[in-house]
């Protein structure tokens, strides 16, 4: 391997260790009714995810619940022996795409046909963490002189 490919490479390897992604595939949910419940959370604290989350009578909230704590134990993996609460960890991306389409043939009257389609979506959670995006965005601040004061 090439230098320049290796370089490229220990970096990418390096940005990973920051990343804590969850993702859910072909959910048998359409990705309208998905979307209007990730939505509700995108942007929010870990904690108040959650509980809203578990108290939403929507049937897509239960799978979006289970990929957060999914997302949690992922960045619980790489920060052993840190503290949730002390990282205020976020909602930083959610994202709700298009999946496989079934699609079936309903009788309809005087012989014909109605094609239904059975929708499906895929999730992918990206969890930030509040304090280091603070420190990052200070330091891009210093670095090119934008400082407001």
């Amino acid at each position: 391997m090439g230098s320049r490919k290796h370089n490229s490479a220990v970096a990418r390897k390096e940005a990973r260790k920051t990343y804590y992604v969850a993702r859910l595939r072909n959910v048998p949910t359409s990705p309208r009714k998905m979307r209007l419940v990730a939505d509700m959370i995108r942007g929010m604290d870990v904690e108040p995810a959650l509980s809203l989350l578990q108290h939403t009578s929507k049937e897509a909230a239960g799978r979006l619940y289970k990929l957060l704590r999914s997302a949690i134990a992922n960045w619980e993996v790489k920060n052993e022996g840190k503290r949730i609460e002390d990282n205020a960890l976020y909602v930083k991306e959610i994202s709700v795409d298009s999946g496989r389409m079934l699609k079936r043939i309903q009788p309809a009257p005087q012989g014909r046909a109605h094609r239904i389609r059975k929708r499906s979506n895929h999730v992918t959670l990206v969890l930030g963490n509040r304090v280091e995006a603070e420190q990052e965005v200070e330091v891009n601040e210093t670095a090119t002189g934008d400082n407001k004061e």
